[in-house]
């Protein structure tokens, strides 16, 4: 059990790293809002499965980079409070490396999504269909980029302790519209509800999280995978 709450512990300190950056550094803001929109054109468009993962690789090595650079700046800072020409030679060049993987990336997606949106414009608008696996998957990704964003947005509480919205109650509603299609069986669907509600409930007894935090964030990652089953299947 101490090993699984070491892992727990260092996941929190990873996630609010994460939070912390998305808060204080709106160019990582940005690069979520891209990842999102990039993500669901692919997604509508119907990228094939080996050009959809090379993007989903590209997307994650853009926040990557802009999250290294922030170390850096923050690590330079500590070393060098004071202005000092290496100090902002190591900066720029940090800055740089974030360039150049962002018009790298860009490069690329624009090689692999130019194809799809030019039969779009020709054979008119039409929303690819997916798998519901496939759906599945990508709802919960996307559920998990909007509680970041929010996070960030909102600014309270931290990553797994607190917060608007409740990221548990997020995901495990998700997780219950999910199974609720995959499944089709009417006991599947009441149990993971259960579950989710389970999650949820659990968070205002520890009073890790107000009623409203909860109700937000359970509406959230309910409504964003329904959405996604509705468009997609």
């Amino acid at each position: 059990m101490s090993s699984l709450d070491d892992w727990l512990k260092s996941a929190g300190f990873a996630i609010e790293g994460i939070l912390h950056a998305a808060k204080t550094q709106r160019h990582l803001r940005y690069h979520f809002y891209a990842a999102f929109f990039v993500l669901f054109l692919s997604f509508v468009v119907g990228v094939a499965r080996t050009e959809f993962l090379v993007i989903s690789a590209s997307v994650i090595l853009v926040l990557l980079a802009e999250m290294l650079n922030t170390a850096i700046e923050a690590t330079v800072d500590i070393i060098c409070p004071g202005p000092n020409e290496k100090a902002r030679i190591a900066k720029d060049i940090a800055a740089g490396a974030v360039l150049v993987t962002s018009f790298g990336v860009a490069v690329l997606g624009i090689i692999i999504l130019y194809p799809y949106m030019g039969e779009l414009f020709e054979s008119g608008f039409r929303i690819a269909k997916h798998s519901r696996q496939d759906i599945a998957i990508l709802a919960v990704v996307f559920v998990l980029i909007a509680v970041v964003l929010l996070k960030a947005r909102f600014g309270r509480g931290r990553p797994l302790a607190g917060g608007m919205p409740s990221g548990h109650a997020a995901l495990a509603f998700s997780v219950w519209v999910s199974i609720t299609y995959l499944t089709g069986n009417f006991l599947a669907s009441a149990l993971a509800f259960v579950l989710a509600f389970a999650v949820a409930r659990g968070r205002v007894k520890k009073k890790i999280h107000e009623p409203f935090e909860v109700i937000a964030g359970g509406a959230l990652g309910s409504a964003l995978t329904f959405i996604f089953f509705k468009l997609f299947s």
